[in-house]
């Protein structure tokens, strides 16, 4: 079942993905980088979507096959095929618009969007995806970001050169922008958990609570009141956004005078907390 969820929700960030590249950027000539954007640069001599992104994308899988490994590649190979065919199906549509603002704008949205639920799921879209392992692989501590904001510039660059429209090569920079924008947002919401300490005289009480009921673990730490001298325990808990109504519940049931803080934390490592890349 949980494999089948993973499945279903790569199948969707592929499908909004290809949406945008075949519904609104292709047909209206925005190339914001990547494969997506070689491809649209090849569209208009008769080359077919599908085609380039699957022949861009094999070439480097090819040459990243030693580096990232035999399980890397394949599954990487399936995802080049699904996107690949949904890219060319959607491209023989009538597009979305023809409104070169609304198409970057909302194609940048969908891409993004599309992007994130892939790469939470440890999957990837292709393209600058196997670049930045390539030589993540190699270089753990280079700057993967500013790698591929390079070669994405240098695409839009030839774009410009090739279609000799500056609109459309400053909409393409707009549309990388937001679609890097919509990635880093979402993912970074996914990180976003909540650290609680509360002090109460219930410690061992409350914290045999919240382990029955959420599953989730607890520090307990002797903690003394600074102005009053009262012994007290100090709880410490990780919790994620949608379980701070419950765990507020349980604490004030069990001890309405317990002092509760809530405080954000970017990232949690460790045992049922994920940090999606």
């Amino acid at each position: 079942m949980k494999h089948l969820k993973s499945y279903i929700i790569i199948f969707t960030g592929m499908t909004l993905t290809s949406l945008a590249i075949g519904l609104f950027y292709i047909p209206n000539g925005i190339v914001t980088g990547g494969v997506s954007g070689i491809a649209t640069i090849l569209y208009p001599i008769g080359v077919p979507p599908g085609i380039t992104y699957a022949v861009v994308n094999l070439f480097l899988l090819f040459f990243s096959y030693k580096r990232l490994g035999r399980d890397f590649v394949i599954k990487s190979i399936l995802s080049v095929i699904v996107i690949s065919s949904l890219v060319q199906v959607f491209s023989e549509l009538p597009p979305i618009t023809e409104n070169i603002f609304l198409a970057t704008l909302f194609g940048s949205l969908l891409f993004g969007i599309g992007a994130s639920l892939t790469f939470i799921e440890n999957a990837n879209t292709g393209g600058t995806d196997i670049i930045g392992r390539l030589v993540q692989s190699k270089y753990q501590y280079f700057p993967i970001g500013t790698l591929l904001m390079i070669i994405d510039g240098f695409i839009i660059f030839v774009s410009l050169i090739i279609f000799q429209n500056i609109d459309l090569a400053l909409y393409g920079l707009f549309g990388l922008f937001i679609s890097a924008f919509s990635i880093d947002f979402i993912i970074d919401h996914l990180n976003s958990s909540k650290l609680a300490f509360v002090i109460t005289d219930k410690g061992q009480e409350i914290s045999n609570l919240i382990i029955k009921n959420s599953r989730r673990g607890v520090t307990i730490l002797n903690a003394r009141g600074a102005y009053s001298g009262e012994r007290k325990n100090l709880l410490i808990c990780a919790l994620k956004n949608k379980q701070i109504p419950d765990f507020h519940r349980m604490i004030t049931e069990t001890d309405e005078s317990a002092f509760i803080i809530f405080t954000n934390s970017e990232k949690i490592f460790g045992l049922g907390f994920y940090v999606y890349k």
